[in-house]
């Protein structure tokens, strides 16, 4: 079997797949990876740890035909991941940049190297999925939302401190509070500090979305799909839920854009 090994290197955690290259990235399916895995980004700093996880990729999956990776960590951390032990030679490996070009679509950030590649593999994995106006948000450490046209034009985005950064960050610096994170609920208002901090930030989220959708209204361009991936997107989907926001959870929708993306590469040598 020919396979892809598709790596995503975030802030926080550091996801894999593995997927045979027969099958094609619109797939809906929800078994879409034959393999799969993730850590936190900063244990590949230790060296102990960097061994066991070449260890489990190598020992779990077939050798792949090619690897696709994104990166908007640190970059030592995409360093300490090609420095893994794998014991694979020959193999194409081509790494995912916000200004890597992708058949149909393009940008109108004036810099295009400072589009982060986790969202470029986010639009490309939403032209995969749809030819319709779309908000792509990316609900992790930062919470991402970005507009792509029907036209495959990404009008650019909005970006804010992510659902567990404000409430940390509010927690660090504020005197008189220290409260025990038990989670985030869902009530629609604080009945005590730490719901109050908790709604604030699902609000503050909440109130970004709905104006990014009157900003693609105003364009004429109403959104016809909203798509959610990240570490907070089942939070926040419940959140747009209870406001009568129509919302789907995409999960992997970044690796699934560096699939796409790699597609072209490998076809291309």
């Amino acid at each position: 079997m020919s396979t892809f090994l598709l790596v995503d290197i975030g802030n926080s955690r550091l996801k894999w797949a593995c997927v045979d290259r027969e099958r094609n990235p619109d797939e809906r399916h929800k078994k879409l990876w034959d393999y799969s895995g993730a850590i936190d980004t900063k244990l590949l700093e230790s060296k102990e740890h960097c061994a066991e996880l070449a260890h489990y990729i190598k020992n779990t999956i077939p050798k792949p035909t090619a690897i696709g990776l994104c990166c908007v960590a640190a970059e030592r951390y995409f360093d300490y991941f090609n420095q893994l032990d794998l014991g694979w030679e020959q193999i194409l490996q081509q790494r995912l940049l916000g200004n890597s070009s992708y058949p149909n679509l393009r940008t109108q950030y004036q810099n295009t190297h400072t589009l982060g590649a986790d969202r470029w593999a986010g639009l490309i994995a939403a032209r995969q999925l749809s030819s319709d106006n779309t908000l792509v948000i990316n609900a992790g450490t930062a919470t991402t939302i970005d507009f792509l046209g029907a036209n495959g034009v990404h009008y650019g985005g909005w970006i804010l401190p992510g659902i567990g950064l404000m409430r940390e960050s509010l927690l660090q610096n504020t005197a008189g509070l220290s409260i025990p994170d038990h989670g985030l609920k869902t009530a629609g208002i604080g009945l005590d500090t730490a719901s109050a901090i908790d709604e604030g930030a699902l609000l503050a989220h909440l109130g970004a979305i709905t104006r990014a959708l009157d900003f693609a209204k105003q364009k004429n361009q109403p959104i016809a799909h909203v798509w959610l991936d990240g570490g907070f997107a089942d939070k926040l989907l419940n959140t747009l839920e209870e406001n009568k926001i129509p919302a789907e959870k995409i999960s992997g929708l970044v690796l699934r854009g560096v699939w796409a993306w790699l597609n072209t590469q490998v076809n291309q040598n």
